[in-house]
């Protein structure tokens, strides 16, 4: 049984998260997590925050604060409102730990000694008016091939096309809005990706039908537009030292300007995935006494682990190209080589009526203020049943209502409180023995099996829209029952009649509670604790899913496991968080 080692797209540092980035990398991944957990396998994930940059630099001083302290403090937030989401990270790292610095100053070490790096001397936008140096992000402009006129001299958001600030027509400054800037040249390191294109190519076509098609197409797209090397260099204070003073010579016998690349960092899309290793590296010096962490990353221990990757899809190229390249570059000649990922889950966008979630334009639900008003599982299943797979999702509150009353309150909590309150005043509170169960309960189990069959195949598969189709598909068939069998009419004439629906409408509750628990734990926890089993029993087989109860054990009713959102609530949502325009 292979073990599974799990990463979600690591949440940059500045600013609370919105449900958007929920959506397409940290619950999905937990999801995922979770049910691996349940099947018995060992399970690893791993996760932390992307703390590096001009975005870390400026948030940090514009409340008075050095970068380290504020990626601290904004650590620790992330973490909470992560773990009070439910997210089950094995560990949450910080990119700016010294796993990570190590790892990412070994890794350009090795890439210029194999002759995968070189120097170059680039022009660098500056701006006379904020007195620095402006990263390919922080100069605004509009992409010479679309058009679109807030593009970043990274990459275009718009056409998702990878762009230099040169490229930029009528350019500014992100920081401050200024034209009045210059280009002056800085020695800084290039990844020589385009030497590794046919061997990517290569790679990413073996994983047609494997991947998602939105990966393999802006995997291909990029190596179709052609594969250009790229600065892994920057000049900023914050960040990774390039340590260059430190190297060998590369394979023409050159050792790298020590002094030209004095002062600089890596930048941050170069030691962020590395981070996914240094997070792991992290989590084994944590925890002693789990065998290591090279053995999750490392040939040949690790040949039996099943890597899996979770993102949007702005991440994917850095995923697909960036991050593998530098892993082959490594690899190169390596005795142990470092493990690639097996298989990569890309989403859409989740937009909040139809516009981009914005903190500064109060637009949209961020994690912080989505707790405020209801607890986390609400939240969970409206993100998962709603998951931006194969197109773009939008959120409305007309929408989220309508679904989590009728999927969570109507159709689970209405289950779950008819039969246990039954059971709990017709029935001493304990699952009744007697009788024999007929046709209908053959069927149920029949469609049962069946359901936890198509449910458990599209969890494997990593579709999530459809398991939460499937997992409330399986609630309906325990309402179904229930409403066929009758065991309030049945107690009038045949108690041992009841018994035996009672007994398979709490055998149905204890299975809704085990496979459930990877997208709503707190609610599964709660339906556990009332009938007295254990949460973490496992995932149950399709047949024999039923039965996990014995007669005689007492039970009781849950309280009230989702209260449905009025319609005076959303009114007031819309007004605080904005609406339809």
């Amino acid at each position: 049984m292979s073990r599974i080692l799990i990463t979600s797209a690591l949440p940059y540092i500045n600013g609370i998260k919105h449900l958007g980035t929920l959506a397409g990398s940290m619950l999905p991944a937990d999801v995922y997590a979770r049910f691996q957990r349940a099947r018995g396998r060992e399970t690893l994930y791993i996760c932390a925050t992307d703390e590096h940059g001009t975005p870390t630099e400026l948030a940090a001083a514009a409340v008075g604060l050095n970068p380290a302290t504020f990626c601290a403090q904004e650590h620790e937030v992330q973490a909470r409102l992560g773990a009070a989401f439910g997210l089950s990270w094995d560990h949450f790292g910080r990119s700016s730990s010294p796993q990570n610095r190590a790892l990412t100053q070994q890794f350009a070490q090795q890439l210029w000694e194999a002759g995968f790096l070189e120097e170059r001397v680039t022009q660098q936008v500056y701006s006379r008016a904020d007195r620095r140096f402006l990263p390919d992000r922080y100069v605004i402009g509009t992409c010479p091939h679309c058009g679109y006129e807030a593009a970043r001299g990274d990459q275009c958001e718009n056409c998702t096309r990878v762009l230099d600030p040169a490229d930029l027509k009528n350019p500014r400054s992100a920081v401050s809005g200024s034209t009045d800037i210059e280009i002056r040249d800085s020695k800084h390191l290039f990844l020589r990706q385009s030497l590794f294109a046919e061997r990517l190519r290569g790679w990413i076509e073996g994983k047609k039908g494997d991947w998602p098609l939105l990966v393999t197409s802006i995997a291909l797209k990029w190596l179709d537009e052609g594969l250009q090397d790229r600065g892994i260099t920057r000049d900023l204070e914050w960040g990774v030292p390039v340590n260059a003073g430190d190297w060998g010579a590369n394979p023409q016998g050159a050792r790298p300007d020590a002094e030209g690349l004095a002062g600089k960092v890596f930048y941050v899309w170069f030691d962020a995935p590395i981070e996914y290793i240094g997070a792991t590296w992290e989590w084994a010096d944590a925890n002693p006494n789990t065998g290591g962490w090279e053995r999750w990353w490392r040939a040949p221990e690790a040949d039996d682990v099943t890597y899996v990757q979770f993102m949007g899809k702005d991440n994917v190229p850095f995923h697909t190209v960036g991050f593998p390249t530098t892993l082959m570059g490594v690899n190169e000649g390596a005795n142990s080589p470092w493990k690639l990922v097996d298989q990569l889950k890309g989403f859409n966008w989740l937009d909040y009526y139809g516009g981009k979630f914005s903190t500064s334009q109060k637009r949209g639900v961020f994690m912080d203020h989505a707790l405020e008003l209801l607890p986390a599982d609400y939240w969970r299943w409206w993100i998962i049943a709603n998951a931006p797979e194969g197109s773009d999702a939008t959120f409305t509150w007309e929408q989220f209502q309508t679904q989590v009353n009728a999927d969570l309150a109507d159709v689970l909590g209405n289950f779950v409180n008819r039969i246990c309150k039954f059971a709990e005043t017709r029935f001493e509170g304990r699952v009744p023995e007697g009788g024999t169960p007929g046709e209908l309960e053959r069927r149920l189990e029949a469609d049962v099996a069946a359901k936890m069959t198509e449910l458990t195949t599209l969890m494997e598969a990593r579709e999530f829209r459809k398991s939460a189709t499937a997992l409330r598909q399986l609630w309906v068939l325990g309402n179904q029952y229930l409403t066929e069998a009758a065991p309030w009419t049945a107690l009038k004439t045949d108690r041992d009649r009841a018994a035996v629906v009672v007994r398979y409408g709490l055998d149905l509750v204890a299975l809704f509670a085990r496979v459930s628990a990877p997208m709503i734990p707190n609610a599964s926890a709660a339906i556990s604790e009332a009938l007295g089993v254990m949460t973490d029993a496992g995932w149950p087989e399709p047949e024999g899913a039923l039965g996990m109860l014995r007669p005689g054990d007492p039970i009781r009713a849950p309280d009230v496991l989702f209260r449905k959102v009025e319609d005076g609530q959303v009114a007031e949502w819309r007004e605080r968080f904005g609406g339809a325009e």
